[in-house]
């Protein structure tokens, strides 16, 4: 019996191992991170008995590694099923440039993402990731991509020019090398600031062109800084833009001038002080001045005038007008006149539309041409009053000055 009995024990003693390893092989197949059975922790069953994680599968890229063309609204991201992430680490290669991308890890450390949500174009992208799993396992992975190369891109021409010093008047100025049609999109990307802080507010002429102004003229002294981040941004379907860049201006002195047509005269004032009056010759009667607030925008030492140029006919065509002072895009100049007689200056208005001094062939500087044009900025206003035609157009030259403030800010694509 007792021969029968420890044959006995053996048998369950045998019994037992096998159902302890059979218990083990089970826990260890439910030890992979995904549910299935083929990874483990360092050191556990997994290690001996199951193969590791894949490391696409430990660490989960997006987009895909080698993928082309990629979508700027595409969503960059880095992520772990458990564990945590313990290093990402992104570079984006643009423009024969390298940058990295700034993100961070979230508070669970199971995902990595951005802290701009868009992907830039035309770029490669680098990814290195570094993540610990629940196991222990540490695991890395190392990717790359790149973004769709857009056909068609646009640009914004800006007034004034970078590192200018500017009359009062001046109004930021954008004119778009394309119509945008997103155009919500194109004014969030461009921030207009100044120094000391001044309200200014934006306003779009039609789809190509976007004005800055504060209620008033400027301050003398004002700092202006003008941020273009229109990189990438879709102004029109398939159309993105491809600056990135910054300019400011300073704002010098206050100088107003007020031409009254019926009086034919100009008074120039400076800080609002009254510098001189000068004598004038404004539009003839069929051919009037604008009347309202004009801003110098160019200014020529001499310039060829043409009326067919203008819209006129065959009227006058003068090579070498001196002191040229462009006051609106479709051809009114505050210049010098040597053509005509003295006394019609003052007494007698003849001009096609602009505004003559009196000046000698070549320009003079000790004409009445020649001191105002030595005396003005970019930016200055000239105010035509009392004269029979209408106002000048807002959008005529930068003539934004003409619009009350209100209608003025009614005029942004942002709601």
């Amino acid at each position: 019996m007792r021969h029968v009995h420890g044959r006995a024990r053996r048998a369950g003693a045998a019994l037992a191992a096998v159902l302890t390893w059979a218990g083990l092989l089970a826990g260890a197949a439910g030890c992979t991170s995904d549910g299935g059975g083929s990874g483990g922790g360092i050191g556990g069953i997994g290690g001996v008995f199951g193969k590791p994680p894949a490391a696409e599968e430990a660490i989960r890229i997006t987009p895909d590694d080698g993928s082309k063309a990629v979508r700027p609204e595409k969503k960059l991201s880095v992520r772990v099923p458990d564990g945590r992430l313990e290093s990402v680490k992104v570079v984006k290669s643009q423009d024969a440039q390298e940058t990295p991308v700034p993100g961070r890890i979230s508070d669970d450390g199971l995902r990595w993402e951005p802290d701009d949500d868009r992907l830039a174009l035309a770029a490669r992208y680098t990814v290195d990731a570094v993540a610990l799993s629940g196991q222990g396992r540490r695991s890395a992975r190392h990717t790359t991509f790149t973004t769709y190369v857009p056909d068609e891109r646009f640009i914004a021409y800006v007034a004034p020019e970078n590192r200018s010093v500017v009359g009062t008047g001046m109004i930021v100025s954008l004119e778009f090398s394309r119509e945008i049609s997103d155009r919500a999109a194109v004014e969030r990307a461009v921030s207009v600031t100044a120094e000391p802080a001044t309200e200014i507010r934006p306003h779009w002429f039609g789809r190509d062109r976007l004005d800055f102004r504060p209620k008033e003229y400027w301050k003398p002294g004002t700092e202006v800084t003008v941020d273009l981040r229109l990189r990438d941004v879709e102004g029109a379907p398939g159309i993105y833009g491809l600056q990135h860049k910054t300019f400011s201006f300073s704002v010098g002195r206050s100088q107003v001038s007020l031409v009254d047509a019926a009086e034919r005269t100009m008074q120039v004032r400076r800080d609002g002080t009254l510098l001189t009056t000068v004598p004038i010759t404004a539009g003839a009667p069929k051919t009037p001045t604008y009347n309202g607030k004009m801003v110098i925008t160019e200014m020529l030492d001499v310039t060829r005038m043409n009326s067919r140029t203008v819209g006129f006919g065959g009227e006058y065509d003068i090579p070498d007008v001196p002191h040229a002072i462009r006051l609106t895009s479709s051809g009114t100049f505050l210049h010098g006149n040597y053509w005509a007689p003295e006394d019609t200056f003052g007494r007698a208005n003849v001009s096609h539309g602009c505004v003559g001094l009196r000046d000698v062939k070549g320009g003079g500087s000790d004409t009445p041409a020649g001191w105002f044009f030595d005396r003005s900025l970019i930016g200055d206003v000239v105010e035509v009053v009392h004269s029979k035609d209408k106002k000048v157009a807002p959008d005529n030259g930068l003539g934004g000055w003409n619009m009350n403030w209100e209608k003025w800010k009614a005029g942004s694509a942002v709601k």
